[in-house]
């Protein structure tokens, strides 16, 4: 079980072709069991998110129960009685958030929760012993988040125009594999380009002419003076 902080492997973005549109690994030096060597060279990387990509190109499916069935099946010794009931009752409880709430899939050693949008999908990827529901949560508040940024515009064209806000966006709620937010209407306000303060001046006929008068008006001035 991990006990820090470090909870999040990879954050991806693939579009519906299987081609990377945003990729960002995580190798934190002061995680406590030293640097992860996994997933460190691009060959490695695409051939994860290809790989991947072809098990979750299809929104929903079996994988969210395959997945928790894995989890029964793994912990089935803690099953029995005095804990059978309340054991019983958690790994169901993840069984029902996963058909009702989110995507989610046990692929290559890893645990990866997803979200589609449109023509992308969104992708948390962490340890399999994880908390998937910190995960979801995570996944959610950043997706909200570039929702309200992007205007609800969340699609490949989008993205890329605008990948600057979404990559503020994903450092405000991941930070070198930490979650750090996970309410989306604060991620976006940190976002969120300010408004500069000032006010727009229309040039004119009018205007031009008030000031070659102001000029005049101080050179003869200036020349009263001398």
């Amino acid at each position: 079980m991990n006990l820090s902080l470090y909870t999040v492997t990879a954050f991806l973005i693939i579009d519906t072709d299987g081609h990377r549109v945003l990729a960002k690994y995580y190798h934190p030096k002061g995680h406590p069991n030293g640097e992860s060597k996994k997933l460190t060279t691009l060959k490695e990387q695409r051939a994860f998110e290809k790989g991947l990509f072809q098990k979750t190109k299809k929104a929903g499916g079996m994988y969210p129960f395959a997945y928790c069935t894995q989890c029964i099946c793994a912990h089935q010794d803690n099953l029995n009685p005095p804990r059978s009931r309340a054991v019983a009752y958690a790994y169901y409880s993840v069984f029902w958030w996963c058909a009702n709430i989110g995507d989610i899939i046990l692929y290559d050693s890893h645990l990866a929760v997803y979200k589609h949008s449109l023509d992308l999908i969104f992708y948390i990827i962490g340890d399999p012993s994880e908390n998937e529901l910190m995960l979801h949560s995570a996944l959610v508040a950043f997706s909200d988040a570039v929702h309200m940024l992007l205007r609800n515009q969340v699609e490949k064209r989008g993205v890329l125009e605008n990948l600057d806000l979404v990559l503020l966006c994903l450092d405000e709620t991941i930070d070198d594999g930490v979650i750090v937010e996970t309410d989306s209407t604060t991620i976006a306000s940190r976002v969120s380009r300010p408004k500069a303060d000032t006010t727009d001046i229309v040039i004119n006929e009018q205007t031009l002419l008030s000031a070659y008068q102001t000029v005049k008006e101080k050179m003869q001035q200036r020349i009263g003076q001398l």
